[in-house]
């Protein structure tokens, strides 16, 4: 069967065209320049036609299983919840950031975090199974490598899982994302009322945790990723010597650098980097680190992902072209689209282009907003 979508912008790789693309068993066979409109087809009275967007990180599924304080939703339910969300928005190929650690940072090693991070890893796979979500799921697996079993248990994990990604984190204070203590003080003060005699308790025990586990753990998953074939990161890159451990374990990709020294060394290595919409919407940093913005606007951004609010995805990629950052808008779309693909394996997918995918998005834009119209995922509508 045949599809024809015909009177648009058509974003390509390196340009724009008026002109139609002609779809088969949801595949892109053709694109026409000019303004032929067929009998039947669909049009897009002039609206822009992109890429479906991909999503190399999302942790919103968290906030669906996990809505209010000891309330654990119905897995499968909050997969689908987080479905309609992210379909809603335009991204037919999310990496869902699933955090598989019960370090010290993220709570102490009680074993609810893995436990909760297990109901998700179901939810999303059995929803797929039976065909219940409209975006395409993948895994995106977040190590802490201060951990003790952090990387017992992600070998245990089923080989089949859809895993595309992992990262390696360490939030343990006076580095990376925390470099100033008193930061990660006020931090982790305000978002878990804890007294300052519980935060010299947390501090002393992160750091011995990292002391003993960081640089086993980070070869033990480098050794995991390279052996599944799975895309390595790292995370909170903040140095020039974070970069260059990250070269050495096998790293593609350095998630959310927090200093643009960081972010030249990325890409001077090869690695892509990866920034939050949230913060290029925003405008900075929540924690006060590197801003998406500045990132941009010195030329070391490759990819945009939601993080922590999905639809921030299409908001932020026109937003680069907007001044001072003033991409062209086919690069604008390449960071939420072919390069996130590019980075996870996904080379069937991301770019309109003959023989990929016909995950597309139908987008008018009012002033400086896009509005999403339509969602198609392999040549199906879907929102």
């Amino acid at each position: 069967m045949q599809q024809v979508f015909h009177n648009g912008k058509i974003v390509l790789d390196n340009e724009v065209i008026d002109g139609s693309i002609a779809v088969e068993d949801g595949v892109i066979s053709s694109i026409d320049q000019g303004g032929i409109v067929p009998r039947d087809g669909i049009d897009l009275e002039g609206d822009y036609l992109t890429p479906g967007l991909v999503d190399v990180h999302s942790d919103n599924i968290e906030k669906l299983i996990s809505p209010r304080p000891n309330v654990i939703w119905p897995s499968r339910f909050a997969a689908i919840a987080h479905d309609a969300y992210v379909v809603g928005v335009g991204v037919t190929t999310i990496l869902d950031a699933i955090s598989l650690s019960d370090a010290i940072s993220l709570g102490g090693a009680s074993g609810s975090r893995t436990q909760l991070a297990l109901q998700i890893i179901e939810g999303i796979t059995q929803s797929q199974k039976i065909g219940a979500l409209r975006s395409d799921h993948f895994l995106h697996i977040r190590c802490e490598v201060t951990d003790a079993e952090i990387s017992e248990r992600l070998s245990r994990l089923d080989a089949d899982l859809p895993i595309r990604m992992l990262t390696l984190l360490d939030h343990t204070p006076g580095q990376r994302v925390f470099r100033d203590v008193q930061t990660w003080r006020a931090y982790r003060k305000k978002g878990r009322g804890l007294t300052d005699g519980e935060l010299d308790w947390m501090l002393a025990a992160e750091q011995e945790a990292r002391a003993r586990y960081a640089t086993s753990n980070r070869r033990a998953i480098a050794r995991i990723a390279h052996d599944r074939g799975i895309a390595l990161g790292g995370h909170d890159d903040s140095t020039v010597e974070d970069i260059a451990d990250a070269v050495a374990l096998g790293s593609t990709a350095s998630e959310f650098p927090t200093t643009i020294e960081a972010a030249r060394a990325a890409q001077s290595a090869g690695l892509k980097t990866i920034m939050g919409g949230p913060n290029l919407v925003r405008g900075g940093s929540h924690i006060g680190n590197l801003s998406a913005r500045d990132c941009a606007e010195q030329g070391a951004l490759d990819i945009l992902a939601s993080d922590y609010m999905p639809v921030s995805l299409l908001q932020s990629a026109f937003m680069l072209t907007c001044e001072p950052i003033g991409y062209d808008l086919p690069r604008a779309i390449a960071t939420v689209t072919s390069t996130p693909a590019e980075v996870c394996g996904l080379t069937d997918r991301g770019r309109i282009a003959v023989g990929k995918r016909a995950d597309l998005l139908r987008v008018s834009l009012h002033e400086d907003l896009p509005i999403l119209r339509a969602v198609w995922r392999s040549g199906r509508r879907v929102h």
